[in-house]
């Protein structure tokens, strides 16, 4: 699944290791995510969703 996460991120000036802690979720997994080697659960994609503030469809993109 694609997704907006690294340029949003690079918006806030946030490294991966930072969205991480924000996430509570490993920079490996930030990084899987970013990659799209790894779709997020549901309650993680909500946690970067709200984040970001923003809506899950505007954060994660289909095809």
């Amino acid at each position: 699944m694609k997704n907006r996460i690294t340029e949003l991120r690079a918006e806030r000036g946030w490294t991966q290791a930072d969205l991480a802690q924000l996430a509570e979720v490993s920079r490996q997994t930030i990084n899987a995510i970013e990659t799209g080697k790894f779709d997020p659960s549901l309650p993680l994609a909500f946690r970067l969703a709200k984040l970001f503030d923003m809506r899950i469809e505007e954060l994660f993109l289909d095809g």
